[in-house]
């Protein structure tokens, strides 16, 4: 098997890298394995960040579909959270979040969980407003 064919079967994220941070021990069990809620907030965060940029403006997380959790991650391991845009509606955008996970122990990057957020834009008054279309 080539290099090519190597790198063709490892898996990788989706998307861009829209959020990192590190799992600690206060996000954890007794067990040393980080809450589910805790990735989810991650989760939500990251795709507000790339939703929040799309819809140029404040958006409001209105539905998580589809979430799977693959495997636990441990206390330490660095979190990577990437978004890929799945749709965008007049006023919504829903986007698949994938979570990464490294841990110091052994270095390799393993897909943990993923999502489907939608968020939809609102404006000022908390009011739903339109999605801006890109012009370039």
């Amino acid at each position: 098997m080539d290099e090519q064919e190597k790198l063709d079967d490892t898996p990788s994220p989706n998307g861009e890298l829209a959020l990192q941070t590190i799992a600690m021990p206060a996000d954890a069990n007794a067990d040393g394995d980080i809450f589910g809620g805790w990735l989810v907030s991650q989760m939500d965060l990251a795709g507000a960040v790339t939703a929040n940029r799309l819809a140029r403006g404040r958006v409001a997380t209105v539905a998580i579909d589809s979430m799977v959790f693959l495997r636990p991650v441990a206390v330490g391991s660095v979190i990577s959270c990437y978004t890929d845009v799945l749709n965008i509606g007049r006023s919504s955008i829903t986007i698949l979040v994938e979570v990464w996970a490294q841990h110091h122990s052994d270095r390799e990057c393993r897909k943990v969980t993923e999502g489907q957020f939608t968020f939809v834009a609102i404006d000022e008054n908390r009011r739903t407003r339109v999605v801006p279309r890109s012009t370039t």
